[in-house]
């Protein structure tokens, strides 16, 4: 069973500068550890919301925000992990997932590389990532499927961005009554099952981690919340 784990942001986070070097250490050997076990699928960070878009699809027109968001809460329902040529692309990829889909709204990010961590040097030729978070509604709180015809747009779309070379990863949610919220206060954590609302916190990052239960999944993620000090961990349950 897989399992999305994503942690919020934290003031440090927002400043854009790279974890400090314990950090870095111990987000080292527990992902070294998940590896090992077979435990680890992937997982991405995100540049600061100052870097971020969201946007508002009604009726087939697009309201584009830039960050910093001050008011903006955030409840995943999926996501769409993109390689692209340049920002108006990932955007473009956004418009025709809203044409297959109908209204939506999606937090669009640029994905940390190794060289934006100081991990690595940055390639002559860096690959521009982008991760599309879209948010929950009715439909995908109650676990319904999409009517036939938005699916068959979805699928469409996903065989393009396929061929084109753009699509990395996608995938949608169950519903946040099948997850659960980590909260962390200083060393201590408490855990609240779905259904959740929508939270002030936003996404900095996500893992993809394949275990046999949702108590499981929990449980590797407040380790990963105790090393990397943040205050929310959402754990959802990838759908089939």
């Amino acid at each position: 069973m897989r399992f999305m784990v994503m942690h919020k942001v934290t003031e440090e986070m927002e400043t854009g500068a790279p974890p400090t070097p314990e950090v870095m250490e111990g987000i080292g050997r527990l992902i070294g550890e998940a590896f090992q076990k077979g435990i680890f699928v992937s997982g991405e960070g995100l540049q600061p919301t100052s870097q971020r878009m969201h946007l508002a699809y009604k009726k087939g027109l697009r309201t584009l925000t830039k960050g910093p968001f001050a008011d903006l809460k955030e409840r995943v329902a999926g996501f769409t992990l993109m390689c692209v040529r340049s920002k108006e692309e990932a955007l473009s990829w956004c418009d025709k997932f809203a044409a297959a889909v109908g209204d939506v709204e999606l937090v669009l990010g640029a994905v940390k590389e190794p060289w934006d961590l100081g991990m690595a040097p940055k390639p002559e030729n860096a690959p521009l990532r982008f991760l599309s978070l879209h948010m929950a509604d009715e439909r995908s709180e109650k676990d319904l499927p999409r009517e036939p015809w938005h699916a068959e747009k979805l699928k469409g779309l996903i065989d393009e961005m396929t061929r084109a070379g753009a699509l990395q990863v996608s995938a949608e949610l169950t519903s946040t009554r099948r997850g659960s919220r980590i909260h962390f206060e200083g060393d201590r954590h408490s855990v609240l099952d779905g259904p959740f609302a929508e939270s002030k916190e936003l996404v900095a990052g996500y893992a993809i981690l394949d275990l046999p239960s949702l108590a499981e999944a929990v449980e590797w993620s407040a380790r990963f919340g105790a090393v990397v000090k943040v205050r929310e961990i959402d754990v959802r349950p990838l759908g089939e």
